[in-house]
Order: structure tokens, then C-alpha cells, then sequence
């Protein structure tokens, strides 16, 4: 982790800083403490050598999201030396009531446009993301986020037959039912697992570490049932605000499949027994 100096430090908007302490923050960034002498407390995130466009993308899906949901507050973002840097106020973890947190991104889902995709790529992050404007998912999804994926995990020689016989049925039962049923892009978290869905000292529900583009709104229910976390009642506030299409279960394995091949594309072989029992789940 890079060591930050006082130097580099003074360079922040913030005074009279009294520590700074690494914390977890993800497998992407660096990610620190701070505290002043006035015991203010901030959450850094920095992206070393990668400059202020880094968290550009971050920033959008905070303040799109932070529209109509909690999400953290944004102190200010830039660039010292080389680095990339965003602080945040600093959140405090408690628990809370699922059913509200299910309702808080329901909320979200609301938000509408009419195609899907996004204004602008995210090209900076781990796994490259193409994010043009479409006016069919089964198109976006298939071009835009599958079969990169898969290309991919063909380098890493991480792909086999049944792979390929799973992400054509896949690209093949996604084309069918959107050309029998209409589906609204609504604004996605992008990488919704229970890590990003968290609570505040006051107990209420909190989304962090945004991907956004606007998409069926079932990629994110998908993400949400791969390595759990929520409960019954996420599902049942959901449904309060925007109740799920009929035979929603059956589509949600095409996203579990996305989700967890790009783990094994990022993270590795440890996650390829997952997706050998998704892909067999699909090919049944």
C-alpha cells in the first residue's frame, strides 16, 4: 500500500490532520482513515498513478444514485502528484431493517431512461466496460458485457466447451423474451453484493462503490442472490415499491453466470467450481 506523505498529505482540502489509518476498501483501490484534530473523520480513496479521471465514473454513480437513495457524501475528488483521489465522509457500520433497503433500491430501479447503456465508458477499471447506447438489452448485454467477459477468460484459459454451449443458450433465452416483452432500462447499482449494501450508525440503508449504467433491472436482483447476504425481507421491500415480472427466477441465472465468470476472470480458479454448477443449472 502506498505510504502517503505529509507532503502528499498536505495537498488534501483537509486541516490539521491527526492520523491516517489504512482500511479495507476494496480490491481496487487504496483506501485510508482520516482523522483530524477537531476528531472529523473522512474516508479516502486512492488510485495510485491513475489520476482524477479514475474515480469519475465512481462520482457519477454517487450522484445519480444519491438522487433518490443514501449513499456517502462526497467531499471532493483530484490529483496529487500522479494519484487519483475521492473523499468521502466517513460511514460508521451498524445494522439495519432489509425491508428498507430493499425499498431504497427498488427506488433506484425507478429511475428510467430510454435506451441502455450510458453517456460516456469506463475503461479504467479492471474489466474495461463498453457502455454505448442501445436500444435492445439482449444486444448490450450480449455485446457489451458477455461476450467481452468471455473473451477474456478465454485469454486466461479459463473457458471451456460447456462455457460456450451456456453463454449461447444464455444470449439465445435472453433474445427470446425481450422479443416477446418489453424491458425498461432502469438505472443499476452494477455491482450490487452485500458489501456495497450497507447500514449507518443510524440504521438506515447505505449503497458504496457504484458501477452504473442503465439496464434490466434484474441484473442487479441477480448480483444479489451469488454470494447472499440478503435476506427474505430485501426481496419482499422490493417488491412493495416495484413488484418483479412473472418467472423472474428462471432470468436471474443469466446473471449469476455474468457475475460470478467475471469473478473468475478477476479473482481466479478458486470461483470456477461456482460457475461449473451455474453453467450446468443453464444447460439442464
Amino acid at each position: 500500500m502506498k505510504t502517503l506523505s505529509s507532503e502528499w498529505l498536505a495537498q488534501l482540502p483537509i486541516n490539521n490532520i491527526q492520523t491516517v489509518t489504512p482500511v479495507s476498501g476494496g480490491d481496487i483501490n487504496e483506501a485510508y482513515e482520516i482523522v483530524t484534530k477537531k476528531d472529523q473523520r473522512y474516508f479516502l480513496k486512492v488510485q495510485p498513478g491513475r489520476g482524477q479521471a479514475f474515480f469519475a465514473h465512481e462520482i457519477e454513480g454517487l450522484n445519480l444514485i444519491g438522487a433518490v437513495a443514501r449513499v456517502p457524501q462526497i467531499i471532493t475528488s483530484g490529483t496529487i502528484e500522479t494519484d487519483g483521489f475521492l473523499l468521502l465522509n466517513w460511514l460508521d457500520i451498524g445494522t439495519g431493517d432489509q425491508l428498507a433497503l430493499g425499498k431504497m433500491v427498488a427506488e433506484v430501479h425507478q429511475q428510467h431512461e430510454k435506451r441502455f447503456g450510458l453517456d460516456h465508458d469506463f475503461q479504467l477499471g479492471r474489466f474495461p466496460k463498453n457502455n454505448q447506447w442501445q436500444t435492445s438489452w439482449a444486444t448490450f448485454f450480449a455485446n457489451q458485457r458477455l461476450q467481452p467477459l468471455a473473451d477474456l477468460a478465454q485469454q486466461k484459459g479459463r473457458w471451456n466447451s460447456n462455457l460456450t454451449a451456456a453463454l449461447a443458450l444464455i444470449i439465445k433465452q435472453m433474445q427470446q423474451y425481450e422479443a416477446e416483452h418489453e424491458i425498461t432500462p432502469s438505472l443499476l447499482h452494477g455491482d450490487l453484493w452485500s458489501g456495497n449494501a450497507l447500514f449507518n450508525a443510524a440504521h438506515q440503508p447505505v449503497l458504496i462503490d457504484p458501477d452504473v449504467y442503465y439496464g434490466d433491472r434484474e441484473f442487479d436482483l441477480g448480483v444479489t442472490t451469488v454470494f447472499g447476504g440478503f435476506t427474505d425481507a430485501f426481496y419482499q421491500g422490493y417488491q412493495q415499491v416495484y413488484p418483479f415480472r412473472p418467472g423472474i427466477e428462471a432470468r436471474l441465472i443469466w446473471y449469476r453466470f455474468y457475475y460470478v465468470l467475471m469473478h473468475v476472470v478477476l479473482f481466479g480458479e478458486s470461483y470456477e467450481p461456482f460457475l461449473d454448477q451455474i453453467c450446468a443449472s443453464v444447460l439442464q
